[in-house]
C-alpha cells in the first residue's frame, strides 16, 4: 500500500478561482478528444453508404484516429518536457483544427483516413498532456476531483457529439457532424494564452521565481516556500532520463501504469464509443436516427456518472471505484451477451434490454476505469520523468484501443455476438483480479509523497 497522507510535509491547501479557471480551460482538450472520438460513431452510418465501405474499411476509418493518437502519445512526451505543458496544449489545438477541417473536406476514403490520423495525433498528446497539467497545478486534497474534470469534459464532448449526430442525421450531413468539432479547438487555442505554465515544469527547468509567483496565484496564498522546497528536494532524487523508468526503483510504477492502460481499453470501451449505434442496429433498431438517439441516452449516463465519480474520487478513493466499476462492467457485458443469445430477429423487449445493459456497462466504465485510470497515471510518476512516462503509457492506451476497434466487427463475424461480449466480460474479471492485488490507493497523497514511496524501493502495495 502507498503511505498514509502526510509522510512528506507539504501544505495540503490550495483551491482558488484561478485554479478552477486553469482546469476548466485546459479541460477543453478533453472536449476536443471526446467530441471527435465519439462523433464518428454516428457519422460512420452515413460514411459507409457514401463511400461503400466493407466491414474492414469501416474498421480502418474508425481506427485511423487511434493510430494517429498512438503516434501523438508516443512522440509527445519529450516535446511536452522540452516545450512545456502550456505550449504543447496550444500546438495540439492547432493540430486538431487542421485534422477536423481535413475530415470535413475529405473527398474520398484515403483523404478521410489521413485527416483522421492528424486528428488522432492531437488526441494522443491531449490525452496525457491535459491530466498532466492539471495534476501538477492541483493540491493533494482536490487533485482527484480536478483531474476528473478532464474526464467530465471528455464525456461531455461525447454527449454533445451524440446530440449533434442526431440533429444532422435527419439530413444525412456527416460533414457537419464533424465541423462542430472545430469550436472547442479554437476555444482551447485562445484560452491557453491566458493560462500559466505548470509551476513544477518551471522548477524543473530552473525558473524558480516564475514558479513561485504562479504557485502562489494558484494556491491563493503567498505561503508556498515549503511546497517549492519539497518539490526541489524530490527533483534532486531522480535523473530526467527515461532509462530510470525501467530501473528497479520505478519499474513497479511503469508496470502498474501499463497494466491500467490495457485494462481501460481491453474491457470493451470501443463498444460504447465507436460501435454503440452499430450495436443498437444489431439489437433491432434499424433506423440510423433511432440508433443515434439511443446513444444520446448513453451520453447522458456518461456525463452524470462522471460527475458522481468526480465527487467520490477524493472521498472513497481510486481503488474502490475501480473495483466497483469493473464488477459492474462484467455484469453489463454478461447480460448483453445473453440478450443477443436469446433474440432471433432483434427488437422487442430483448432489444431494449440490450440497450439497457450497454448503458449499465457505460455507467460502470465511467465510474471505474474511465475516470480512475486517467487520474492514477497522472499521479504515480516522478516529476523528472512524468511527461515521458505518461506519454509511453498513453501510447499503450491508444495502441490497445486500436487493436480492440480493429477487431470488434471481425470478432462478431468469427465468434458471434454473444461470445464476443462474453469475451470482454472475461477480460473484466481478469482486470478485477489485477487491480485487487496490484493497484495501490493514492487518495490524499501529494505527488511528492507518491514519488518518495518509489525512492524508498517499495512496491505498489507496500506501506
Amino acid at each position: 500500500m502507498m503511505p498514509e497522507p502526510g509522510g512528506v510535509d507539504i501544505p495540503k491547501r490550495g483551491t482558488s478561482l484561478f485554479l478552477y479557471m486553469a482546469v476548466s480551460i485546459s479541460s477543453l482538450g478533453g472536449m476536443i478528444y471526446g467530441y471527435d472520438l465519439a462523433g464518428v460513431a454516428g457519422a460512420i452510418l452515413f460514411i459507409k453508404k457514401e463511400f461503400h465501405l466493407s466491414p474492414f474499411s469501416q474498421e480502418l476509418v474508425l481506427s485511423s484516429v487511434l493510430f494517429g493518437a498512438m503516434i501523438g502519445a508516443a512522440l509527445g512526451g519529450r516535446l511536452t518536457d522540452r516545450l512545456g505543458r502550456r505550449k504543447i496544449l496550444i500546438i495540439s489545438a492547432v493540430i486538431s483544427f487542421i485534422g477536423v477541417l481535413g475530415t470535413v473536406l475529405a473527398d474520398g476514403v484515403l483523404s478521410l483516413i489521413i485527416a483522421r490520423i492528424v486528428v488522432g495525433i492531437a488526441f494522443g498528446i491531449l490525452s496525457f498532456a491535459v491530466p498532466l497539467y492539471i495534476s501538477e497545478v492541483s493540491a493533494p486534497t482536490n487533485r482527484g476531483k480536478l483531474v476528473s474534470i478532464f474526464v467530465f469534459a471528455i464525456l461531455s464532448g461525447v454527449l454533445i457529439s451524440y446530440l449533434v449526430d442526431y440533429f444532422f442525421s435527419a439530413y444525412s450531413q456527416w460533414r457537419l457532424m464533424f465541423a462542430v468539432g472545430l469550436v472547442p479547438a479554437v476555444l482551447l487555442f485562445v484560452g491557453m494564452f491566458f493560462l500559466p505554465e505548470s509551476p513544477r515544469w518551471l522548477l524543473k527547468h530552473g525558473y524558480d521565481d516564475k514558479a513561485r509567483g504562479i504557485l502562489a496565484r494558484i494556491r491563493g496564498t503567498a505561503q508556498v516556500d515549503q511546497e517549492l522546497s519539497c518539490i526541489k528536494d524530490i527533483l534532486k532524487q531522480t535523473k530526467p532520463d527515461w532509462h530510470e523508468l525501467i530501473g528497479p526503483v520505478l519499474r513497479p510504477a511503469l508496470v502498474l501504469g501499463l497494466g491500467l492502460a490495457m485494462i481501460r481499453q481491453l474491457t470493451g470501451l470501443s463498444l460504447a464509443t465507436f460501435y454503440a449505434p452499430t450495436i443498437f442496429e444489431l439489437a433491432g433498431f434499424h433506423s440510423a436516427s433511432t440508433a443515434i438517439l439511443e446513444t444520446v441516452g448513453m451520453g447522458i449516463v456518461f456525463v452524470v456518472m462522471s460527475v458522481v465519480a468526480m465527487n467520490l474520487m477524493d472521498r472513497l478513493g481510486r481503488r474502490p471505484l475501480m473495483l466497483l466499476g469493473l464488477a459492474g462492467m462484467c455484469v453489463g457485458l454478461v447480460v448483453l451477451g445473453i440478450t443477443f443469445y436469446l433474440q432471433k430477429t432483434g427488437g422487442g423487449l430483448l432489444g431494449y434490454l440490450s440497450v439497457a445493459s450497454l448503458i449499465f456497462f457505460v455507467a460502470a466504465w465511467t465510474i471505474g476505469p474511465g475516470t480512475v485510470v486517467q487520474l492514477v497515471i497522472s499521479e504515480i510518476y516522478p516529476l523528472s520523468v512524468r511527461a515521458i512516462a505518461m506519454s509511453a503509457v498513453t501510447a499503450v492506451i491508444w495502441a490497445t484501443y486500436l487493436i480492440v476497434t480493429l477487431s470488434f466487427l471481425s470478432l462478431i463475424e468469427l465468434l458471434g455476438r454473444p461470445d464476443t461480449f462474453w469475451l470482454y466480460a472475461v477480460m473484466c474479471v481478469a482486470s478485477f483480479v489485477y487491480v485487487y492485488f496490484y493497484m495501490p490507493e493514492t487518495k490524499g497523497l501529494s505527488l511528492e509523497e507518491i514519488e518518495e514511496h518509489w525512492h524508498k524501493g517499495k512496491g505498489t502495495r507496500e506501506k
